[in-house]
C-alpha cells in the first residue's frame, strides 16, 4: 500500500463539521520548514482532495497548521481579543507507507487530535 494523508475537522462546540477552515501542510527537515500546500475544508469538514496524495507521499516529519481563529470568527463564535486558540500547529511523523489520518476536534477553548483511520 502506498501512503497518503487526510484530515477531518469537527467543531465540537457546535456539533458540526468545520466548513471553510484553512489548513497548511509543511514538510519539516531539521530546522527547515517548507510549505507544500494550502487547502480549505468543505461542507463535511474534510478537504476535497487528499492533503498528501499517494503520488506525493514520502515518510518524514510534517506539520499541519489549522487556522482556527479565522474559522471561529467566521462561524459567529463570540469574539475575544486575542482569541484563546488562533493558529493550531500539529507536528507529526509518518514512518511507513500507510494511510495517515490526522483529525482535529475543535472548540473555542480546546482541541484534540489523534492518528485516525
Amino acid at each position: 500500500m502506498t501512503g497518503y494523508l487526510t484530515t477531518h475537522v469537527l467543531d465540537t462546540a457546535r456539533g458540526c463539521p468545520a466548513k471553510g477552515l484553512k489548513i497548511e501542510l509543511y514538510r519539516i527537515n531539521g530546522t527547515d520548514r517548507t510549505l507544500l500546500k494550502a487547502l480549505v475544508t468543505n461542507d463535511d469538514g474534510r478537504t476535497d482532495e487528499q492533503i498528501l496524495p499517494q503520488s506525493e507521499f514520502s515518510t518524514g516529519e510534517y506539520e499541519l497548521v489549522f487556522y482556527a481563529g479565522a474559522y471561529l470568527d467566521a462561524s459567529d463564535t463570540p469574539p475575544e481579543d486575542p482569541r484563546f486558540l488562533d493558529v493550531i500547529p500539529i507536528r507529526f511523523g509518518m514512518s511507513e507507507q500507510s494511510h495517515y489520518h490526522v483529525p482535529l476536534l475543535l472548540s473555542s477553548f480546546g482541541y484534540s487530535t489523534y492518528r485516525g483511520s
